[in-house]
């Protein structure tokens, strides 16, 4: 069978010229898996419902104690990609108050969307995984509505922390089989040891740890 070749081009600027066009037209593309879409229980469906329902980030919760530093901290780390200060601390504030309300670690879910999606809003995947944390649209089918946008940041993070939140239940707080679920290679080893490496980039300075471990301790 004859093969399809690109014509080599004749000079190395056409040659580059060729390469730049190819990537403005290539879509953000992501390196998610083809998660499983599963039935599910009534009782599951409800709870991931209420789980998924909108919530804002709370007025004043960036200030809070223990929030406030690992903001600062984070916000350092994620400054060459996030070059707009006002965007960077919204999608932080995001990531804290989802990851926090869905119980998971925050370090967790920066080191999901560090891996998943390159910290690309708009990313897609070639199973057409989309978001920050690349979910899977028939999450919207399954515990949504179809109008809910995946693009959107807070829309995104609370399906993803809910998501994730969900398979820790079902492994019983295996993280490595959480994670192998949410990118839909469960009992391989890739995916799970990519996201922990991940996690650990963003692991707080132990100042920010003292001040979040005295922000949890009730006085006596």
């Amino acid at each position: 069978m004859p093969q399809h070749r690109l014509p080599r081009p004749r000079t190395k600027f056409a040659a580059l010229a060729l390469l730049a066009a190819a990537a403005c037209a290539a879509p953000l593309a992501a390196h998610a898996g083809a998660q499983v879409e599963e039935r599910l229980a009534p009782s599951v469906v409800s709870g991931l419902q209420r789980s998924i329902a909108d919530n804002p980030v709370p007025r004043g919760y960036a200030e809070r104690a223990g929030v406030r530093e690992w903001l600062a901290d984070m916000s350092r780390r994620l400054a060459s990609r996030f070059p707009d200060e006002q965007a960077r601390n919204e999608f932080l504030a995001t990531v804290h108050y989802e990851a926090t309300r869905a119980g998971l670690d925050p370090q967790l879910v920066l080191g999901v969307i560090h891996h998943e999606s390159n910290f690309r809003k708009y990313a897609v995947s070639s199973a057409d995984a989309r978001g920050f944390m690349q979910v899977m649209p028939f999450w919207l089918r399954l515990i949504g509505t179809p109008d809910q946008n995946l693009f959107q940041l807070r829309t995104n993070l609370r399906y993803g922390c809910t998501i994730l939140r969900h398979y820790l239940d079902v492994e019983n707080g295996d993280i490595y089989r959480a994670l192998g679920r949410y990118n839909g290679s469960l009992g391989q080893p890739d995916y799970p040891m990519a996201v922990m490496a991940a996690m650990k980039r963003y692991q707080p300075d132990t100042s920010v740890i003292a001040v979040r471990t005295a922000a949890t301790v009730s006085p006596r």
